[in-house]
């Protein structure tokens, strides 16, 4: 074997300790190695699992010894977001507030990744409650673009996309209420999946207060990867009915689907107030996406699709103002500049209870719409960002650049709201540019087609070919 174990992915790792061709340990030990070399420079891993991650490789290979029957990710290592419960760390969500909050129960998709045989190895950065663009918050630190260490690695689950991209594990475990997997994706040139809302579960022992509406109606989990095999691996593990969240439904997004149109609609921008200038490169990933999609068969065409801007005014009155309202009263007691910088961002789209009231409304009409347009484009692709690049947070510059960072991520917020699926994959454009980091697009699919978007990305994939880790590129 040529490469090192760190740079396989999950499908390769598991298929090797399974066969026994090489251990648990063997795989767990690459792999923080891999962790403590890359880490120093990036700080994508909050907390390090050093001891408790070998020894459930040993019981693995013992496990393995004795003839019992092994997970579809057996001694695959992975990681998890420091908002998301795991037993024996604290679920701190970035906040000194919250540093002995430590749950003694997993969350679902924690342990479902652990019953199918995954070896939790660390804890991945996100700013404070999860709301900033950027994984940096004051308790842990800003976390760096490997590629660049001047632009923002995304966020909120950008611990997650640069553990991947640089060789932390294959698998990491993410969440995504407006962007937060895709986004930091697009950053770091690695594949984050948004699946349907209430596949898999959502919900931390820890949260006694519960969620808010617009998290019931949006936020999902998911799997940040550096292949779309890999994605498809994690959906199959983390998904499934769990009556801790009375949203999940047992719908096989894998099982016998009726047939669709292979038609796909190619979104470059749209006349509206959210319609900010694209720059080139991003509409050139977009392109070259439809491109190769043409050439595998699917019909591709440049469509307007019904309005984007009611989506994003619709979604942006609803979230702000839960968000607003519930944060603002709090940030005397948790202080964070990024996290009040954000909310004076949101403050400009927040409404009335009667205008909110209509935005509830209205996003059912919205959703009707976009699900008849997609009857005959199943396939949507957008830009992940009107930029390719969003230069770093500081304390500084936190008001203005979260009000420009919301605007050049507008489209992320489209599948949200609407409740449908989506996966930002990598398109290399112009890699004389950006040092080889490849820029990516977002591919939305109807709701419960998720594995429409998986096929799709993998089309691409299989041109641009399987992403590799990489070493931070400025250091």
């Amino acid at each position: 074997m040529t490469a090192s174990l760190w740079q396989l992915d999950a499908v390769e790792l598991s298929a090797l300790t399974r066969s026994g061709e090489v251990s648990c340990r063997e795989v767990v030990e690459s792999t923080l190695e891999r962790l403590h070399s890359v880490n120093p420079i990036v700080n994508a891993v909050t907390l390090s699992l050093d001891e408790s991650a070998l020894a459930q490789a040993d019981a693995a290979d013992s496990q393995r010894s004795s003839g019992a029957s092994l997970g579809t990710l057996f001694g695959v290592p992975f990681t998890t977001k420091i908002n998301t419960d795991q037993v024996g760390c604290p679920t701190d969500d970035g906040l000194i507030n919250f540093v002995k909050v430590t749950p003694k129960t997993d969350s679902p998709v924690v342990a479902r990744l652990r019953e199918a045989g995954g070896i939790p190895i660390g804890r991945t950065n996100s700013p404070a409650f999860g709301l900033v663009q950027n994984a940096i918050n004051l308790l842990h630190g800003e976390t760096r673009n490997p590629w660049d260490r001047n632009i923002m690695c995304g966020g909120s689950s950008g611990g997650a996309a640069v553990a991947v991209s640089t060789g932390i594990g294959p698998i990491a475990q993410g969440n995504d209420l407006g962007g937060s997997l895709r986004w930091p994706a697009f950053c770091n040139g690695v594949v984050g999946l948004r699946p349907s809302p209430g596949l898999i579960p959502y919900y931390n022992s820890s949260y006694r207060g519960g969620m808010i509406f617009c998290e019931q109606l949006m936020t999902v989990h998911g799997p940040i990867t550096r292949t779309v095999g890999d994605a498809r691996l994690a959906l199959r593990v983390m998904a499934g009915v769990d009556a801790h969240d009375p949203v999940t439904v047992p719908v096989d997004v894998f099982g016998s689907r009726p047939p669709v149109p292979k038609r796909v609609a190619l979104l470059k921008g749209q006349p509206g107030k959210f319609n900010d200038e694209f720059q080139s490169s991003t509409l050139q990933a977009v392109q070259r996406a439809g491109e190769l999609l043409s050439a595998a068969g699917y019909l591709v065409e440049e469509v307007n699709p019904p309005p984007v801007d009611e989506v994003l005014e619709v979604f942006d009155a609803i979230v702000s103002t839960e968000l607003v309202n519930k944060l603002r009263p709090l940030l005397g007691k948790f202080v964070d500049p990024f996290v009040a910088g954000s909310l004076n961002a949101m403050a400009t789209s927040t409404v009335d209870l009667e205008r909110y009231m209509a935005a509830l409304r209205e996003r059912d009409h919205l959703i009707r719409k976009w699900q008849l347009f997609m009857e005959t484009y199943p396939l949507v692709i957008m830009p992940s960002s009107t930029s390719p690049d969003v230069p770093v947070l500081t304390i500084d510059n936190v008001d203005n650049l979260i009000r420009s960072t919301f605007r050049c991520l507008s489209h992320l917020r489209l599948s949200p709201l609407l409740g449908f699926p989506a996966i930002s994959v990598p398109v290399s454009v112009t890699p004389e540019v950006f040092g080889g980091r490849p820029l990516g697009v977002d591919i939305m699919a109807p709701r419960y087609r998720d594995d429409l978007c998986l096929d799709a990305a993998e089309v691409i994939e299989l041109h641009e070919g399987k992403r590799q880790p990489t070493d931070p590129q400025w250091h």
